[in-house]
């Protein structure tokens, strides 16, 4: 059995291409909402938590490595999350109960267990807590 064709067949064709679009793995994940609620962030591109523990995540095989990573509760909805800590040595400017703001990097290779990155730390960036230059976000909005 083909499609149908001929002059009075559009609703038969509309309809059936709206049934078959739910078959679709992409459409249905875009359309049904259920992957925004298990999302931690909630659709954000960032979000904002307190440091519950330092922790070391072990990488998958064939690494032997110990990725340096925080545990986090989110503060707009409470989640906890287990975020990367990047650069060497970062892991030492963060303390429990520290205030971090963090993004989804998504599922890389070796850190297939770890979702998300801490990007700054107290407002300031680990990149410049590591060079010791304390290069605040805030003030280089108003400077020229």
């Amino acid at each position: 059995m083909g499609k149908c064709r001929g002059l009075r067949t559009a609703r038969k064709l509309r309809s059936h291409r709206r049934d078959q679009k739910w078959h679709d793995k992409q459409y249905k994940k875009a359309h049904l909402g259920t992957a925004l609620k298990a999302n931690p962030f909630g659709g954000a591109s960032h979000a904002k938590g307190i440091v519950l523990e330092k922790v070391g995540v072990e990488a998958k095989q064939p690494n032997s490595a110990i990725r340096k990573c925080v545990r986090v509760q989110l503060i707009k909805n409470g989640k906890k999350i287990t975020a990367f800590v990047p650069n060497d040595g970062c892991l030492n400017f963060i303390e429990e109960n520290d205030e971090e703001i963090g993004r989804y990097i998504g599922k890389r290779r070796f850190r297939k267990c770890i979702k998300w990155k801490k990007l700054l730390f107290n407002i300031m960036t680990f990149i410049s807590l590591k060079t010791h230059h304390l290069f605040c976000y805030k003030s280089a909005s108003l400077s020229p």
